[in-house]
């Protein structure tokens, strides 16, 4: 198996559509990740949240995200969805992924036929890609 992340995006106001579902679709596709489960939470304007599991979603988001939601299985335990779900505001959705990095399996292999040992491992925010970016072009970088 590859490397396992999780993610959680918020939509203010409730205005979830589905419009993610196509690029999860695809990534799946050409092999880049696995959705191993994928909930959905909304906190109305009076502060009650309402979890949903993919394959329980309906209405438009749910018919977008339905091819993904067969193979999904429920690794959010409900516990661990409200403790995500604590920080999300009044009249927000918010969509919360746990995939897997299928195009890091074969590299990992490779890694242990040539009994490599994994030292440690980490994501670099975006945000400091970005100032690391502008500074090295600041410095007259390519």
């Amino acid at each position: 198996m590859g490397p396992v992340d999780y993610l959680m995006v918020r939509f203010p106001g409730n205005k979830f559509s589905g419009k993610i579902a196509p690029e999860l679709a695809t990534l799946e596709k050409k092999g880049i990740i696995r959705v191993i489960d994928l909930v959905f939470m909304l906190r109305d304007e009076n502060g009650k949240l309402v979890i949903f599991e993919s394959h329980n979603l309906g209405g438009d988001a749910g018919a977008a995200f339905n091819e993904l939601s067969k193979n999904t299985r429920e690794w959010f335990s409900e516990g661990d969805i409200e403790v995500i779900a604590a920080t999300l505001p009044k009249n927000s959705a918010a969509a919360l992924l746990l995939f897997e990095n299928v195009w890091a399996i074969h590299f990992k292999e490779a890694l242990l036929d040539a009994n490599a040992e994994l030292i440690d491992m980490g994501r670099i925010p975006p945000e400091t890609i970005v100032k690391v970016e502008k500074h090295i072009m600041a410095k007259g970088g390519a």
